[in-house]
């Protein structure tokens, strides 16, 4: 399917011919973003919201973005959600579950659409995944469900290694519940975790050498916001200590990364620019279940396994859907 070929589809399956989406804006929509990593220096600005151009929301023509980054500064997130309300926003796109509470908190009324929670049942954001209520609606990455997968991954690539430091960021609402989750999962594969809380950027250097001090043979890192937006700093700690890096977002593998498993990235932007879109239309955010991933992706970094001296199975090979080289 080419690319108009897939626009129309995607049009049509929310039941609005494509060519007429893009006239029926009228005046310019207000949405505001907010999140808790730092500014993108991509002209790029917000991947997660360029797909809102091929359902006929353009920048600057019909739509207005708010955005308001809070740079790793948790304290940052609510008085940013309250100024978004006070701009009388039509809807608030939260990226991540820190910011997610923050817009929870800060209105009852204005539209919320989370951009990616590791679960936002579990954190209390929504009631459940098919009836979220109230005025939240979003995209969940399954993280925690898919926490037990990437351990089998590890053991895998890892045969001998039985210690893994995992980062957690302690003012994540998810983190405390995603800790008693990868406890049990730890214990059933007779792994041993080595948590280590990070709140800040200045502290991932201390907290990989806290991981390598403890005997840590490895280290998983979670798409939370603190952690993307500093992710060369932690790669490059885990080099200086040779441990390997287990993640769940593929584009930070260039960084030096050795394995990737979770949700398509092009799929989750294309699910929440069509959430955005329905929002906008007057859809309730109540009426409209939270998205989950259909697409999984496993990529293995050859490179970095070659630099740690590690082999990587054909039988993980066979089942990865990218090998970078």
């Amino acid at each position: 399917m080419d690319r108009r070929d897939f626009v129309a589809a995607l049009a049509g399956g929310l039941g609005i011919p494509y060519l007429t989406r893009a006239q029926q804006t009228g005046s310019k929509r207000r949405i505001g973003f907010l999140s808790l990593a730092s500014a993108p220096v991509s002209s790029l600005r917000d991947p997660a919201l360029k797909n809102l151009r091929t359902l006929g929301w353009v920048e600057g023509q019909n739509l207005v973005v708010e955005r308001r980054y809070a740079s790793g500064r948790v304290e940052s997130l609510q008085p940013m959600a309250e100024e978004l309300v006070r701009l009388r926003v039509d809807l608030i796109v939260a990226n991540g579950t820190s910011a997610s509470w923050a817009a929870k908190r800060a209105t009852t009324s204005i539209p919320i659409i989370i951009d990616r929670s590791a679960d936002p049942v579990g954190a209390g954001l929504v009631a459940s995944l098919a009836r979220p209520g109230a005025n939240i609606t979003g995209i969940s990455t399954m993280a925690v469900e898919l926490d037990v997968k990437r351990l089998e991954l590890l053991r895998e690539l890892l045969p001998s290694a039985t210690r893994f430091g995992v980062l957690m960021v302690p003012t994540n609402p998810i983190d405390q519940f995603a800790r008693k989750n990868m406890e049990q999962a730890f214990r059933s594969l007779q792994m041993t975790p080595i948590f280590v809380d990070v709140s800040i950027a200045s502290e991932l250097g201390s907290a990989v050498a806290k991981v390598a001090q403890q005997g840590g043979q490895g280290l998983i890192v979670s798409a939370d916001p603190l952690f993307g937006s500093n992710f060369p700093l932690i790669a490059r700690a885990a080099q200086t200590y040779s441990l390997p890096l287990m993640i769940e977002i593929p584009s930070w593998l260039t960084s030096g990364a050795l394995v990737s498993y979770g949700p398509s990235e092009a799929q989750q932007e294309q699910q929440l620019a069509v959430l955005i879109d329905k929002v906008l239309r007057g859809v309730k955010p109540a009426d409209l279940p939270i998205e989950q991933p259909t697409q999984l992706y496993l990529v293995i970094n050859l490179k970095s396994a070659k630099a740690l001296g590690v082999p990587v199975p054909k039988s993980v090979l066979v089942r990865a859907d990218e090998v970078l080289e």
